[in-house]
């Protein structure tokens, strides 16, 4: 008899048993409308003093909000319902009735006291449907790698160096005290990291298996105050043996394409609840908007932006591009002196290097940053070279280009940017169940 409240149109006119929370009611006297979530969904239940049994009617004038509870009732079609559907109550029983005072009331709070009380501010409805396009979107990544010749491949957290130096990474101690009996000399003394990227680890894995992805959280310790930017946040980071630059961004571009299609499949309901207008995420469809830097900063230019020739987009000058154009957009090949010493140069112009960063629009901005690898050996050593790298650290790393190197390109994207797009939010503190950010580790 027990089902979950996403099943309950499968059983009209029959009498089912759900269990959950109360997360409203209100009564009449004679009528009591309970409102009843269960994780899977919610539905109102109604039930009738003169039919209900006056032990289980006095319990539910016990009720407050959030008590736990188990509920029967035939269901019905109910279309002022949300759902369509309601229940005719037969049985109530509480399984804990909660304290008075839940904190977080109708009226408004501010965000700071949300955040104070993330653990209870998650069972709002607006915080339930985030969670779940979240999830929506995790499952259409590995489905969507599955399906397309990727293998799940889970890379370190603990790194002796990081992508693109050490300067912003959280520095773990634990391996600087001497390691009695360590067969490895190296871990005696040296430094290690909280991982930003899985990206080297994986093009080792690629090395075996021809396409991988990882994904998992990753640290920055920068100290960032944005909206778009966290301290501890998930990252899904792809790599692909024998696939090039311009290949890349079609890998990059059907894999957008697939999870905004998935959530508008599977995520009406919680689109509905957040209030996300989904007339700009239907028009998200394949061929996106492609720039060179050297073309987004002009624009950028002629629209008054002080940008210089060899500047990153800033937060500003990506929310005004991308409310440009109704489709994500690639901005590609930026200066290699502002890059990353693994990026491969544009044959056409060394200058530049085969990278892209692609822009949500609305103004949400980057949410994917990729670009083809340098698999030269003699190449690869230079560019540490040029960035002042250490090369031990990177020794492994070389010994991919002198053992089988083949061209190959990767990207990486950040979920809780994507979540924010897709859901029409604001700021990201919103789009994971604990935020960390630079003035927040609790609760």
């Amino acid at each position: 008899m027990h089902k979950i409240v996403s099943e309950i149109s499968q059983h009209t006119g029959e009498e089912v048993e759900l269990k959950g929370w109360c997360y409203n009611f209100r009564s009449s006297g004679k009528i009591f409308f309970l409102q009843f979530r269960d994780g899977s969904g919610t539905v109102q239940v109604v039930y009738s003093k003169a039919e209900l049994p006056s032990e289980q009617w006095d319990l539910l004038d016990q009720l407050r909000l959030e008590s736990s509870v188990i509920v029967r009732g035939v269901v019905k079609a109910e279309p002022r319902s949300p759902n369509g559907f309601e229940l005719t109550g037969t049985f109530f029983q509480p399984i804990q009735i909660a304290q008075e005072g839940y904190p977080i009331g109708k009226k408004e709070h501010g965000p700071d006291f949300l955040l104070d009380n993330r653990h209870l501010w998650l069972r709002a409805e607006s915080q339930w449907a985030v969670m779940r396009v979240r999830d929506r979107i995790i499952t259409s990544t590995f489905e969507w790698f599955h399906e397309n010749g990727f293998i799940k491949f889970d890379t370190p957290i603990l790194t002796p160096t990081s992508c693109e130096g050490t300067t912003d990474l959280f520095q773990m101690d634990y391996f600087s005290d001497e390691q009695e009996g360590s067969p490895n000399d190296q871990v005696s003394g040296s430094k290690a990291y909280l991982a930003q990227s899985g990206q080297l680890y994986l093009e080792a894995g690629i090395m075996s298996l021809g396409r991988a992805f990882d994904f998992g959280p990753v640290f920055r310790a920068e100290k960032s105050k944005t909206r778009r930017h966290l301290t501890e946040f998930w990252m899904m980071d792809a790599e692909a043996a024998f696939v090039e630059h311009e290949g890349n961004m079609v890998i990059q571009e059907a894999l957008i394409c697939r999870i905004v299609e998935d959530v508008l499949k599977h995520c009406q309901a919680e689109l509905k609840v957040l209030g996300r207008d989904t007339a700009p995420l239907q028009k998200v469809k394949a061929p996106f908007v492609h720039f060179t830097h050297a073309e987004a900063i002009a624009k950028l230019r002629a629209n008054g932006s002080d940008i210089g020739d060899m500047d990153d987009l800033g937060a500003d000058d990506e929310t005004w591009l991308t409310q440009q154009y109704e489709t994500p957009i690639f901005v590609e090949k930026y200066p290699a002196a502002v890059k990353a010493f693994y990026m491969k140069r544009d044959p056409q112009d060394e200058t530049r290097v085969l990278n892209n960063d692609l822009l949500a629009p609305e103004g949400y901005g980057e949410i994917i940053g990729g670009s083809q690898r340098e698999d030269d050996y003699e190449t690869l050593v230079q560019r540490l070279a040029e960035h002042n790298l250490d090369p031990k650290p990177f020794d492994w790393y070389l010994d991919l280009r002198r053992y089988g190197s083949v061209p190959h390109s990767g990207f990486g994207y950040g979920l809780e940017r994507i979540v924010a797009w897709t859901c029409g939010l604001h700021h990201v503190r919103e789009t994971i169940p604990f935020p960390r950010m630079i003035n927040r580790i609790t609760p």
